[in-house]
């Protein structure tokens, strides 16, 4: 288990003009996500998730306000190897084996790739991809793709983990098999983890919590805890207390 950071997000605005117009993507939004929780933004489109998160990156940078990761500035926290990142499109290189492909961070750090061979070993069956370590990802199915990306974001050992609707692209019965791997992945590494979907359910079944964001401009509406033990079992999907808990989310994008 790595050690872990907390990320601390603090009074941050972000706007883009274009067409004449100003669109305030994030207004005034504070959040902290302690060492080791689970968080995931939820929020219709245009609400400013994935601005959030790429604030948080560093990729973006806000008009006002700021982010820390663990103490550091985004860019910094990056550098060292301190945050993991996941996105919709799993971005492997298609020329690049799965091991090659889960190695990159280790390339772009300029870290010691034999230091890793066992920890790459490790990841690769955490993520079921055993056997597959010299595929090539035109050979991979969409949701292996997405496994070998995760194991690519936890290669440096994060202290926080990112994750920008890792499982959008896949169909019901796939993503809900992914967020029982995601699930038991996360209870070996604990890393801090901020994700962003779309989905009511991923966002009860993996978070400690849910925040509700709201858009024009983009603010937290509300923040739903969430009361499950872990490990959480797929039976949970069906129980009523669940049920519940989609209802009340559901409400709350509404803006009720």
């Amino acid at each position: 288990m790595s050690a872990q950071a907390s990320i601390a997000i603090t009074h941050v605005s972000r706007s883009f003009a274009g067409r004449g117009a100003v669109v305030q993507a994030l207004d005034d939004v504070s959040l902290d996500c302690p060492a080791g929780s689970f968080t995931a933004l939820i929020g219709p489109s245009g609400c400013g998730k994935s601005t959030m998160l790429r604030i948080a990156l560093g990729l973006d940078t806000p008009n006002e306000g700021e982010v820390q990761i663990g103490g550091m500035k985004p860019f910094q926290a990056a550098k060292s190897g301190m945050t993991g990142v996941a996105f919709q499109d799993a971005a492997l290189m298609p020329w690049r084996t799965v091991e090659d492909n889960i190695m990159l961070p280790l390339d772009v750090l300029n870290r010691n790739r034999t230091e890793f061979q066992e920890k790459v070993t490790h990841l690769i069956e955490l993520v079921g991809l055993a056997g597959f370590e010299k595929a090539l990802p035109g050979e991979l199915s969409g949701g292996m793709r997405q496994r070998a990306a995760i194991a690519r974001s936890l290669v440096t050992t994060p202290q926080v983990l990112f994750l920008d609707e890792p499982f959008g692209a896949l169909d019901q019965i796939l993503r809900r098999q992914m967020n029982i791997e995601l699930q038991r992945i996360w209870m070996e590494s604990r890393a801090t983890t901020l994700l962003v979907t779309h989905g009511i359910d991923e966002a009860i079944f993996l978070a400690d919590r849910v925040v509700v964001m709201q858009s024009r401009p983009g603010r937290i509406g509300k923040i739903i805890e969430i009361p499950f033990d872990r490990p959480r079992r797929p039976e949970l999907f069906s129980l009523p207390e669940f049920h519940q808990l989609e209802r009340e989310i559901a409400e709350a994008l509404d803006g009720h």
